[in-house]
């Protein structure tokens, strides 16, 4: 049964034809504040099922990290939605159901007998949700709506690319899929929106979301540089164009960040590394100056930082003004921010005796906290169990999967 008691989102049925990275997080994100999901599968399972990384001593390989980080909190049922006695226990499920999520290639679903216009007529209530490339027709129709779409492709084509990277001439992809979870989180907030509004009229609607315009969105600041400045924005490296200081500095293990661009955290940071002069000094006297003459503002402050360990940086400057080390994730696990906010968990894995780490919930909410209450699911695993959920006898399920119609 699907977990209760825990989630604001208690009570509301999601059925998932979602694949890869951007669906599935979005679909994740309902889950862990208590929706009940219930996960769409072929036979055979999603493709990100044999993705990996998997552990070495695990020779079951249901599934590897990629497909358990994404897939918590989640029943799956496998249909073959190619036979149409699946596609009609689709439509059953979806009956059942407060919303849908998918992230196909436009047109896919209606292929398959199962549009928005479809489920929509069998319920009304129904929230629909999409995430594509660049988008759906139905809310603005791209001239590349059949083009299909990655992450790298979304931080390309949105502009994130364009503002990211070691200098002006290099851009460069940011390193975790952004093109899929932005949207993805994007995507939940017009859920819950749209949830909302169902409540209040009993009318569902269509939720759309373009991987690119997601990215687009995330680099809001291009577009008024643009209209108020003329400018086209070009990788900045580890620095922010507007701010001084604000970026990267060396440190004699590794790195650390810093904002001290307002005059009272520079005046508090001179102050505390031991250089009162630049105070006073007319190239970094005003946050102007800073700006103009920040390489050497950058300079002077790695004079400090450079020779002092992040540790010794810390116990400096760390809560007097806006600082962090940059971590890596064994540092990120040790740390004791991220066990306080148990951000670092860990679950069981089938075919491993231990259990495994994930990222935890970043959403911490008082009332209704959300948990983890479940692994990833094997492929099919609750397909029984659903089915008799929404009245299906047990000989007519033997039937079905003798057929290959179910998994």
């Amino acid at each position: 049964m699907a977990a209760s008691g825990f989630g604001a989102l208690e009570g509301v049925r999601v059925v998932d034809f979602t694949q890869m990275l951007a669906g599935p997080y979005c679909t994740q994100l309902l889950a862990d504040q208590g929706a009940e999901v219930i996960k769409v599968e072929p036979a055979e399972g999603e493709e990100t099922r044999i993705a990996g990384p998997f552990r070495p001593e695990d020779e079951l390989r249901a599934f590897g990290g990629y497909f358990a980080s994404v897939n918590r909190n989640k029943r799956s049922i496998g249909l073959n939605l190619k036979d149409p006695n699946a596609r009609e226990l689709a439509l059953r499920l979806v009956e059942t159901a407060d919303v849908v999520v998918e992230n196909y290639r436009a047109g896919v679903m209606e292929r398959l007998g199962l549009s928005y216009e479809t489920l929509r007529e069998r319920n009304p209530k129904l929230v629909y949700a999409a995430i594509r490339g660049f988008g759906d027709p139905r809310t603005g129709k791209s001239p590349y709506a059949e083009w299909p779409a990655y992450d790298v492709v979304a931080q390309a084509m949105g502009g994130l690319m364009q503002i990211n990277g070691p200098d002006r001439a290099t851009p460069l992809k940011v390193g975790p899929g952004v093109g899929d979870l932005y949207p993805a989180t994007l995507c939940a907030f017009g859920i819950t929106a749209a949830l909302l509004r169902a409540a209040r009229t009993g009318q569902g609607q269509f939720v759309d979301v373009s991987m690119v315009d997601a990215v687009l969105a995330l680099c809001e600041r291009t577009v008024h540089q643009n209209s108020f400045q003329d400018l086209i924005p070009h990788p900045e490296g580890n620095r922010h164009p507007l701010l001084s200081p604000f970026g990267l500095f060396k440190a004699k293990d590794g790195f650390v960040t810093l904002a001290a661009h307002f005059d009272a955290w520079w005046a508090k940071l001179c102050g505390l590394i031991g250089r009162p002069d630049l105070v006073t000094d007319p190239r970094t006297a005003t946050a102007e100056a800073r700006v103009t003459h920040r390489d050497y503002v950058y300079d002077q402050l790695e004079l400090y930082t450079s020779v002092h360990t992040k540790k010794e940086l810390a116990a400096v400057l760390g809560g007097k003004i806006p600082f962090g080390p940059v971590n890596n994730v064994a540092e990120i696990v040790a740390d004791p921010h991220f066990a306080a906010r148990e951000m670092v968990v860990h679950v069981d894995h089938p075919g491993v005796e231990r259990q495994m780490a994930i990222a935890g919930i970043p959403v911490k909410m008082s009332e209704t906290p959300g948990r983890i209450v479940r692994r990833a699911p094997l492929v099919g695993e609750h397909t029984d169990e659903i089915l008799r959920e929404i009245g299906m006898a047990d000989a007519r399920i033997a039937e079905l999967r003798a057929k290959s119609a179910i998994g």
